[in-house]
């Protein structure tokens, strides 16, 4: 497959989650996504962290009062004459029930080329709505309107769920792209980019894909001056359990190969230790150290293309 840019907009993919029927699998969101690019493989990564956030407004019956929790808390303040008590006891008489969402992050790869950076990341959040607690404890009413929305000491209740999971379009990240421009404000190559051309270049590049196994993710954090900074990680995404690479104490030539062959065929591509060594996963960093040395001396069992990358890591280290 040569690279080819994947032209897919986030609205066609916002339709398609809409129409996705509430409680469908994720199986059958991965074939509608399917449908819309028949020409890229596309496979379902991973599935991230739950998360929650604050939801809306039932009352005992279950009926829906509101759909935004902080939105009804503002403005049923303001209906109140902006009194709080008012506010609590109309809550109490009402035993207003208080929802939480709850979901997971669904990452979605559509490969577009051979090379590692050819793929594109699609971001889908899965949400479903449960009973979370009452709105109001009477034995610790609330002193503020935050403490209203978000108590300390919340009165929980047992969880019960309203309607079926949803899908929720979040982003698509062209990771071809989005590097072009991390590395324009990156001094010096950035290692997610050195990560791939070591990828590319090694043994590993022309016999799997990266996406299968490893994904490029953008993530935001704040600057020592308060200030949003974007940058991106590498997630492995690896389903089947791994061991940890045995300790190379006493171990040479043949002893130290067939130690990185056997990682190599349970990861299911070739040079992997190295790649997971990077990461920091499995693979300890002396790893590398040990085989350098030995390859420096009698002994010869990487590929000239894996020795290579090998020599110029151990010339400037990088991990990611």
């Amino acid at each position: 497959m040569t690279e080819s840019r994947l032209v897919l907009a986030g609205q066609t993919i916002t339709e398609c989650c809409k129409k996705i029927i509430p409680g469908q699998t994720d199986d059958q969101l991965l074939n509608k996504l399917q449908s819309l690019v028949p020409e890229y493989p596309l496979h379902l990564a991973m599935i991230g962290d739950e998360w929650y956030r604050l939801g809306g407004v039932v009352d005992m019956s279950g009926k829906r009062i509101a759909n935004d929790l902080i939105e009804w808390v503002e403005r049923s303040y303001l209906e109140c004459g902006q009194n709080l008590q008012t506010l609590i006891d109309h809550a109490l008489e009402q035993k207003l029930i208080a929802t939480r969402q709850t979901g997971k992050t669904l990452y979605f790869v559509v490969q577009t080329g051979d090379r590692a950076e050819d793929f594109t990341l699609i971001e889908i959040d899965k949400t479903s709505e449960v009973s979370d607690r009452m709105l109001v404890d009477e034995a610790h009413l609330p002193e503020d309107l935050e403490e209203f929305i978000d108590p300390l000491q919340p009165f929980c209740i047992e969880s019960y769920g309203f309607g079926h999971s949803r899908y929720t379009y979040r982003r698509k990240t062209d990771v071809k792209l989005f590097m072009e421009v991390i590395n324009e404000r990156q001094v010096g190559e950035h290692p997610v980019q050195r990560f791939m051309d070591d990828w590319n270049r090694s043994s590993a590049g022309p016999e799997h894909r990266m996406c299968e196994d490893w994904i490029i993710r953008p993530y935001r954090h704040t600057g020592r001056f308060g200030e949003q900074i974007v940058n991106v990680e590498i997630v492995n995404t690896h389903t089947n359990n791994l061991p940890h690479l045995e300790g190379f104490a006493g171990k040479k030539g043949n002893a130290i190969s067939n130690v990185l062959n056997r990682f190599d065929r349970q990861a299911g591509y070739p040079f992997a230790w190295f790649f997971y060594m990077l990461k920091g996963k499995l693979v300890p960093t002396y790893s590398a150290e040990s085989v350098y040395k030995d390859i420096s001396g009698d002994f010869a069992y990487l590929p000239e293309r894996d020795e290579a990358i090998l020599r110029d890591w151990i010339a400037s280290p990088y991990n990611v």
